[in-house]
């Protein structure tokens, strides 16, 4: 059970499908998790789509929606910049909280790398998130950034691009365009895991949005709504030390997850610990049905 929507943000209509359990029956009301793409990604990417359907299995309602400027959403396509982006995730709970069936107060964010740095800062400033699951999220740009162009030489390249991109700007009023890989290296062998449709090329304020987006000032905000951590021991793309800092600032209820024999796109290789983990989370901390032995 799908059903195409849209929604308003900032002044731009945005893209979104309703996912609902196969026993949904009309008049109830169920919790609610949006589930939120990858840097550039859309919401038909596959480490949307398969979480997306495995919480409908599980009972939940889950949403999934382009960010502007990808997808079918509005906006200049493939100018992403961090708190655009919050924007958006605010006005997808606001979206959700006016449908008649789900439940305004328990309403979830999920995300997946950049969608998790998206949903931890989200929830940081707004109350509404009253969960919140993040996998191969960072929680500061320069420090991210530092890792993944880790020699002397690809820093320099990468703030050198980040200084023409202010000059070309400021010399011409447009942006400098740029490669993804220029901005975050992926590994060719998981390249395959990109939407079909994803953003190939981006302005260079993106890279400098990035920079200066820090989940980690306000991950500790969250609390005392529940908040779960999951990495790849060792992640191609995001450091895992991204999520180990996250939780170090985090408050309880907070737990981390780090898994071997997975990598960054973890969500769609059908690894059953990951599954069984998120599972267990979601029974412990946000289940379907509120009963009064849930942790919280």
């Amino acid at each position: 059970m799908q059903q195409k929507v849209t929604f308003e943000s900032s002044g731009l209509r945005m893209s979104g499908v309703l996912h609902f359990p196969k026993d949904y029956t009309a008049g109830e009301r169920l919790p609610a998790i949006i589930v939120m793409h990858g840097f550039g990604s859309n919401k038909d990417a596959g480490n949307v789509t398969e979480p997306a359907a495995l919480f409908t299995s599980w009972g939940y309602i889950a949403f999934r929606f382009d960010m502007r400027g990808c997808g079918e959403s509005e906006g200049e396509f493939g100018r992403i910049l961090c708190l655009d982006q919050v924007e958006d995730a605010r006005a997808a709970i606001g979206f959700l909280a006016r449908r008649p069936e789900i439940q305004p107060d328990r309403i979830a964010l999920s995300g997946t790398s950049f969608g998790a740095a998206v949903a931890v800062y989200t929830a940081g400033v707004d109350k509404r998130a009253a969960a919140v699951i993040s996998t191969g999220g960072w929680g500061n740009g320069e420090r991210k950034f530092r890792a993944q162009h880790a020699t002397p030489e690809a820093w320099t390249r990468f703030t050198r691009m980040l200084e023409e991109g202010r000059a070309y700007r400021q010399r011409t009023g447009k942006s400098l365009m740029v490669p993804r890989y220029d901005i975050v290296p992926i590994p060719p062998h998981l390249r395959n895991n990109l939407s079909a449709k994803s953003v190939q090329e981006f302005p260079a304020e993106t890279a400098q949005s990035m920079m200066d987006f820090r989940a980690d000032d306000v991950v500790g905000h969250i609390a005392p709504r529940p908040l779960l951590l999951m990495h790849a021991a060792h992640d191609s793309v995001t450091p895992t030390n991204e999520s180990i800092e996250l939780f170090r600032r985090a408050r309880q209820p907070a737990e981390l997850h780090l898994f071997d024999a997975v990598d960054h796109f973890m969500l769609r290789e059908g690894n059953a610990r990951v599954t069984e983990t998120l599972r267990s989370w979601l029974g412990a901390y946000f289940p379907v049905r509120e009963i009064s032995t849930a942790l919280h």
